[in-house]
């Protein structure tokens, strides 16, 4: 019997406003477009059969035949989602994750440098004029 754990605890799923599990953010925000189609249809497939907290433990060999793909392209569409930042995977658990905001994607790719620059700029734009 598999064991299932959270494998990203601060980005548990939860029902969105509009009430569905397909947040309507994946189009609206472009997560879509980050994905060709067999990537598409894995997750979609993987929101469908995922427990309440995003998780699903399907093989490798159920998934290629669910979906009529390759177990290249199976690798190729899973890796796409990851990077996307759509689903973590650990074998054999899969793990759909809730969407970023746009302010947390955003800060998570500045560097220290970067911060530093930015609240200087902030400072130097408060200060009264002479």
């Amino acid at each position: 019997m598999i064991i299932k754990q959270v494998l990203c605890p601060e980005r548990v799923r939860q029902i969105p406003a509009q009430f569905s599990w397909v947040d309507h953010r994946l189009v609206r925000e472009r997560y879509i477009e980050r994905c060709d189609p067999p990537a598409a249809a894995l997750y979609l497939f993987l929101l469908t059969v995922a427990d309440g907290q995003g998780l699903s433990y399907y093989s490798d060999a159920s998934l290629v035949r669910s979906l009529s793909l390759s177990a290249t392209r199976l690798n190729q569409a899973r890796e796409d989602l990851i990077r996307a930042g759509l689903i973590a995977y650990q074998r054999p658990l899969y793990q759909v994750l809730a969407l970023d905001t746009p302010w947390r994607s955003e800060a998570r790719k500045l560097t220290a440098d970067e911060i530093s620059t930015r609240i200087g700029q902030l400072r130097a734009a408060l200060e009264p004029a002479p």
